[in-house]
C-alpha cells in the first residue's frame, strides 16, 4: 500500500474570527439610573467632576492655568463651561466615545492620576439619564493647534464628530450643552441646578458658579480661624444646623493627617438606638461623595454625624459610597481614636460637659467601655447605673457596698429591689444593654471588689427568721399555703422583713425560670418530644414565695380556720407577687388569679348573705 495514501488527510483548522460586544447604550442608560445612581442628581456631580478634573489635568503642566467652572441653566437647558485641558479630534474617539475608559487613564495623566475624582470611565453616562443628548465643545492645551472639535451623541448609541473654527471656541478648555429629556426639566432647572452645585461642589478647590452665584465657600468650616473656641463651637453648630437640621451637643474635631482626612464629628442632642447606622456625609477632593456613608466609625460611635473631606478614600463606581478597603479600615480605626481622645478629655477636664454627653448618650459609652479596659477605667466614675441606693456610677457605688451584687434581668431587679434595699443589700440592676458586663467587667479594673450575682437564697438568707415556736403554730396555715401553690411549682416560706407594707415576695432565678419553660412545653407536647422534654428535667429548681410575718395582712390569714379559704388567700398573694414584680404571667398563672378574685367574691358574697 503506497505510504501516502495510508493516511487519511486532514483539513487545515482556521482561526476563530474575533467579535466585539454590541452595546445597547438605552439598556445601558436605563441600568445606570435603576441601579448604580440613586438619584438622576448625580449628573451635575459627574458635569463638575469632569470640568474639575480636566483642571487638574492641565495644571499638571501650566500650574498658573486659569482654573474657572461655570454653569447656566435656562429653559429646560444646561451649559457646564471650563477652563481644563481639553481634547483633540483623537481624544473624542478614544475617551468620550468608548464607555469604561477615562481620561484620567490617558497617556502622560497616569503619574497624577491620584489627583482625579473619577477614574471609572463611565460618569458621562449619568448625563444621559436627564438628556437625550449631550454636545461636546473643547479645545485642546495640550495640542495648541488643534481646531475645537464637537461631539455631539445620543442616548440610541450614534454620535457625531466635527471640527470648528477657532472662533466657535477660541480658548483651551471644554463646554458641555445638554436638553432635558421629557419628564426631566425639574432636573435642569435653575434652582435646582444651584441647589446641586452648592451640595456638591462647595468644598472644591476651583472657582465654580452657577452664573453669578459662588458656588464654593472655602475654607471649610472646620478649617477656618475663629476669634476664639467659644466663635468657633458656635460656628460649628450653625454648620450643623444647616446641614443636618440639629444643634449638637459638643463638636470633635476629625483631623488624620497620614489618611489626609479633614472634618468634623457632631454629637446628637437626643438619644438614638445602637441599632441605627448614621449617615456621614464624606467628600472626596472637595466634591460630596455621599450622604449616607455608614461604615465610617466604628458601630459603638452611633451617637454623632459627621462631615469631612478626604483623598485618601477609594469611591464604588456609582462613587455613591466607600470601598471597603483597609484603607477605610484603618481611617475607621482612627477617627474612632480621636472620639475615644474626647471622651477621655472631657472625663479629666471638663465633668459638667460629660455629664450632659452621657445624661443622653451613656449607651454608646457603655458599648465602648465593655470591650475597651481603659475607657471603662475612665469613664467609670461617671456612667449612670440604677441601683438600689438611686442613679450612681460603679465607683460610687463600689464604695458604699464591700459586695455589689446584681441582677442580669429588668424583672429580678424588681423583684428584690425594694426588698434588699430594706435588707441593706446593694444590688445593680443589669438587665439594661452592656450593664450586667460592665459590672463583671469591674474587678478587672477596680481590684479588690467583689460582685456577685443575685438570686433567691441571697435575698432569702438575709431576710430574718421567725421564731422557731411562731413558725410551729402556723404550720397549719403553711401547710395549706402549700398543698396550694405546690402544682405551680412554688414554695412557701415564711419570713419577717420590711417594708411591713410588703405582704409577700415572690423568689425565683434563671434556673427556676428554665424549669417552667421545660415543663410548660413538655405538658403541651406529644408523647415523643414529652419524653424528650421531661429527659432534660434538672434538680426541678422551685420559686419561692416568701410571706411577711410583720405585715398585718399575712397575720389576719394566717389566723383563718378554713384551709380552703387560706389557700384561695394564698393564691392571691402568690398573684399580687407576681404582679408586683411586673412579670409575665403563665396561663396558670392568669387562671390562678382569676380563681382567686372569684373565690374571694364568693367568700365575701357569702359572709353577707350569712349575716342577712
Amino acid at each position: 500500500m503506497d505510504s501516502q495514501t495510508s493516511q487519511p488527510s486532514q483539513a487545515p483548522h482556521s482561526p476563530p474570527s474575533p467579535h466585539t460586544f454590541q452595546v445597547d447604550l438605552r439598556g445601558l442608560v436605563d441600568l445606570l439610573s435603576h441601579h448604580l445612581y440613586s438619584s438622576p442628581k448625580v449628573y451635575l456631580r459627574e458635569l463638575l467632576q469632569n470640568a474639575v478634573d480636566a483642571i487638574t489635568a492641565r495644571r499638571a503642566t501650566e500650574p498658573d492655568a486659569p482654573a474657572r467652572v461655570r454653569l447656566y441653566a435656562e429653559g429646560g437647558a444646561l451649559r457646564v463651561e471650563d477652563t481644563g485641558v481639553g481634547l483633540t479630534e483623537a481624544d473624542v474617539h478614544d475617551l468620550l466615545a468608548t464607555i469604561g475608559r477615562s481620561s484620567k487613564r490617558a497617556e502622560g495623566l497616569q503619574e497624577v492620576r491620584s489627583d482625579f475624582l473619577g477614574q471609572f470611565g463611565i460618569g458621562r453616562l449619568a448625563c444621559f439619564v436627564v438628556a437625550e443628548r449631550i454636545r461636546v465643545v473643547s479645545r485642546s492645551a495640550r495640542t495648541p493647534g488643534a481646531p475645537p472639535v464637537e461631539w455631539t451623541a445620543s442616548d440610541d448609541g450614534s454620535y457625531t464628530v466635527r471640527t470648528l473654527p477657532d472662533a466657535e471656541r477660541p480658548e483651551p478648555g471644554t463646554t458641555v450643552h445638554l436638553v432635558a429629556r421629557a419628564g426631566c426639566a425639574e432636573w435642569l432647572a435653575p434652582g435646582r441646578v444651584a441647589a446641586l452645585a452648592r451640595d456638591f461642589g462647595s468644598l472644591l478647590p476651583y472657582d465654580v458658579r452657577v452664573g453669578d452665584e459662588t458656588v464654593t465657600d472655602l475654607p471649610a468650616p472646620w478649617d477656618r480661624p475663629y476669634p476664639g473656641p467659644a466663635a468657633r463651637r458656635v460656628a460649628l453648630a450653625r454648620h450643623c444646623h444647616d446641614l443636618f437640621g440639629f444643634t449638637p451637643l459638643d463638636t470633635i474635631d476629625l483631623s488624620v493627617p497620614l489618611a489626609g482626612v479633614r472634618g468634623v464629628a457632631y454629637v446628637l442632642p437626643s438619644a438614638v438606638s445602637p441599632a441605627r447606622r448614621a449617615g456621614h456625609r464624606v467628600h472626596l477632593k472637595g466634591m460630596l461623595l455621599t450622604e449616607r456613608a455608614e461604615q465610617l466609625l466604628p458601630d459603638w460611635a452611633f451617637f454623632v454625624r459627621c462631615v469631612l473631606d478626604t483623598d485618601s478614600l477609594r469611591p464604588t463606581a456609582s462613587r455613591e459610597a466607600l470601598y471597603e478597603d483597609e484603607t477605610l479600615a484603618g481611617v475607621r480605626e482612627a477617627l474612632g481614636e480621636r472620639i475615644r481622645a474626647w471622651l477621655t478629655g472631657l472625663a479629666a477636664g471638663d465633668p459638667e460637659r460629660l455629664a450632659a454627653f452621657l445624661a443622653v448618650h451613656h449607651l454608646g459609652v457603655k458599648s465602648l467601655a465593655r470591650h475597651d479596659r481603659e475607657m471603662l477605667r475612665t469613664m467609670l466614675p461617671w456612667l449612670p447605673f440604677e441601683t438600689t441606693d438611686g442613679r450612681l456610677s460603679l465607683e460610687e457605688f463600689a464604695q458604699r457596698h464591700p459586695v455589689v451584687h446584681f441582677t442580669r434581668t429588668v424583672e429580678e431587679y424588681r423583684q428584690v429591689a425594694p426588698i434588699a434595699s430594706a435588707q441593706g443589700i446593694g444590688v445593680v440592676n443589669g438587665g439594661y444593654t452592656y450593664d450586667s458586663e460592665l459590672v463583671e467587667a469591674l474587678p478587672s479594673v477596680r481590684p479588690g471588689t467583689v460582685v456577685a450575682e443575685l438570686d433567691a437564697e441571697t435575698v432569702t438568707a438575709h431576710l430574718d427568721a421567725v421564731e422557731p415556736a411562731e413558725e410551729l403554730a402556723l404550720s397549719g396555715f403553711l401547710a395549706a399555703a402549700r398543698a396550694r401553690l405546690d402544682p405551680l411549682g412554688c414554695d412557701v416560706v415564711l419570713r419577717a422583713f420590711h417594708p411591713l407594707s410588703v405582704p409577700a415576695l415572690h423568689l425565683d432565678d434563671r434556673d427556676v425560670r428554665h424549669e417552667q419553660a421545660r415543663a410548660d412545653a413538655e405538658e403541651r407536647a406529644d408523647d415523643l418530644w414529652a419524653g424528650i422534654l421531661g429527659s432534660l428535667r434538672g434538680g426541678a429548681p422551685r420559686a419561692r414565695l416568701v410571706l411577711n410575718h410583720l405585715n398585718p395582712l399575712v397575720r389576719r390569714i394566717s389566723a383563718l380556720p378554713d384551709p380552703e379559704l387560706i389557700g384561695t388567700a394564698a393564691e392571691s398573694l402568690y398573684g399580687q407577687a407576681l404582679l408586683m414584680a411586673q412579670r409575665p404571667l403563665r396561663p396558670a398563672d392568669s387562671a390562678l388569679l382569676n380563681r382567686a378574685f372569684i373565690g374571694l367574691l364568693e367568700w365575701a358574697t357569702h359572709g353577707e348573705d350569712g349575716r342577712a
